[in-house]
């Protein structure tokens, strides 16, 4: 990683071929076997079926800015040529409101639309003071995961009635992902491939939500080329996409298997993602974390 970001400063994943292309499987290291079983699923079907039939070629995506400093807000955009939104990481352990605010501020003067995530760092007066504080200085697409639990997400956004609150953690890790929307906790829905168990899977949620009146914003779960793939996939195969995704992620990786696509007026195309062997073999991981790998993925594989 550039930045440490989610906690990690290497991003670890297993990536497989199929008779369609490439799948990966990479939860994070905590996860336990029945949560990782759902992101195997999603590996087997790209690698296995390959993408659904897409209603367009290309992505609006938008940027990602870690918790960093004010100062280095502007070379993290660099690398969003064309991108008009940001979603900026606020609420991280160790931070001050005062420092989201500035971070919030210094990419404010550089992209006309922004977005924050919490993550479900705050408390419900946590929330409710960031926010306000972060309104008056200008308006925010949404906020997403302010809180960690449904009924705190019911009351922020009852007393916030002037910010979108979009749901990630408790929709990706619920046993029931409609149950915020049915609850009154959200706004907005954001949706990742490989935590809901592959891109039709994610299609089928979508369309569930779209009934409720509730639009989605694909994002990834910090995957390389290959799931990031899958994510553009499914965004692509979807109806109506309101909002820009948070599919451009791959700019968070010094290296990756493979040359990242190019963003093109903010947008990225939905191709399929090929790894280099030669970048397969320089990234190799040692002996010793392929064999944690290949034994998480057997005993995942059993509960499918």
């Amino acid at each position: 990683m550039r930045t440490r970001f989610r906690g990690i400063s290497t991003r670890e994943v297993v990536l497989f071929q199929g008779p369609a292309g490439w799948g990966e499987f990479a939860p994070f290291v905590e996860y336990d076997d029945q949560e990782s079983s759902a992101w195997l699923r999603a590996g087997i079907e790209a690698a296995w079926e390959g993408p659904p039939k897409p209603y367009r070629e290309r992505v609006r995506v938008n940027a990602t800015v870690p918790a960093v400093s004010p100062d280095e807000v502007e070379g993290i955009l660099e690398r969003y040529a064309g991108v008009d939104t940001a979603k900026v990481k606020v609420a991280e352990k160790g931070q001050t409101l005062a420092e989201d605010i500035a971070r919030v501020r210094a990419v404010r003067a550089r992209v006309p639309r922004v977005r924050v995530d919490a993550n479900g760092g705050w408390s419900v007066e946590e929330a409710v003071t960031a926010l306000t504080a972060l309104l008056e200085e200008g308006e925010l697409e949404y906020a997403e995961q302010p809180c960690a639990t449904v009924p705190e997400l019911v009351e922020v956004r009852r007393r916030l009635p002037g910010v979108r609150i979009a749901a990630d953690e408790s929709i990706r890790r619920a046993e029931d992902p409609l149950r915020v929307v049915r609850a009154g906790g959200a706004d907005v829905a954001v949706l990742k491939v490989a935590p809901l168990g592959g891109m039709r899977a994610l299609l089928e949620l979508a369309g569930e939500l779209g009934e409720y009146g509730v639009p989605v914003v694909v994002s990834s779960a910090l995957d390389s080329a290959v799931g990031m793939a899958a994510g553009l996939a499914a965004a692509a195969a979807i109806p109506k996409l309101e909002f820009a995704c948070g599919l451009g992620t791959g700019s968070l990786f010094t290296q990756d298997v493979c040359e990242h696509a190019e963003l093109v007026d903010g947008t990225l195309a939905a191709a399929v993602a090929v790894p280099d062997p030669e970048r397969l073999q320089a990234l190799a991981a040692s002996e010793d974390r392929v064999a944690w790998w290949h034994d998480r993925v057997r005993r995942c594989f059993t509960l499918l």
